[in-house]
């Protein structure tokens, strides 16, 4: 669980029709930005876990996700609902990412707490993002990208708050992120062909 402080630039509003389309023109444009030589990899690391609703958009992310690229050989999904990624096991899962891939770009995706009025949005940005921030945990940041999406408020009981969190907005999330980051690979795999 991230803790944003800037909400406002390059987020997506996931209760917009068709926002996968916005989703996926705003990855776009971070993807072509950095997923340039040296990076020869895509690795998605879905941080979260499956027991709290609201901590459980990265393992709902990576499951859809693993489903659906596994037939790329050069794009990874990482933690999952059947191998969540999570405070007890990260610096060993990025202590490996960067060990077994060579040259990978790492998109970190996790679920935030943020403002009342940002809640059902997600941001992409530059570099890496703070795991566990939102709850006061101590985690290494990571990624050279990162997705969050804003599940909740923050300010006042972060626990608690996560664990009252609607499955239906972390649902619609990851649906719209998983949509839309399957269509930017289409698309990606598309450029490289007319390349």
């Amino acid at each position: 669980m991230s803790l944003l402080k800037n909400q406002i630039n390059d987020s997506v509003n996931v209760h917009v029709p068709m926002a996968y389309i916005d989703f996926s023109m705003l990855f776009m444009k971070y993807l072509n930005q950095h997923y340039t030589p040296p990076y020869r990899e895509l690795v998605f690391l879905c941080i979260g876990t499956d027991r709290s609703t609201g901590d459980s958009l990265g393992p709902l992310i990576g499951y859809k996700l693993s489903n659906q690229l596994s037939k790329y050989s050069d794009i990874h999904v990482h933690g999952t609902l059947d191998d969540p990624v999570h405070a007890k096991n990260l610096k060993e899962k990025i202590k490996m990412l960067n060990e077994v891939y060579e040259n990978p770009l790492i998109i970190a995706i996790d679920a935030c707490l943020g403002k009342t009025d940002r809640i059902g949005f997600v941001k992409i940005g530059s570099g890496p993002l703070k795991p566990g921030a939102g709850v006061n945990k101590d985690l290494p940041a990571v990624g050279h990208m990162h997705i969050t999406g804003i599940v909740n408020l923050s300010g006042y009981m972060e626990y608690l708050v996560l664990q009252n969190t609607r499955l239906s907005l972390v649902m619609k999330m990851a649906e719209t992120i998983t949509d839309g980051i399957k269509f930017s690979v289409w698309k990606l795999k598309q450029q490289k062909l007319l390349v």
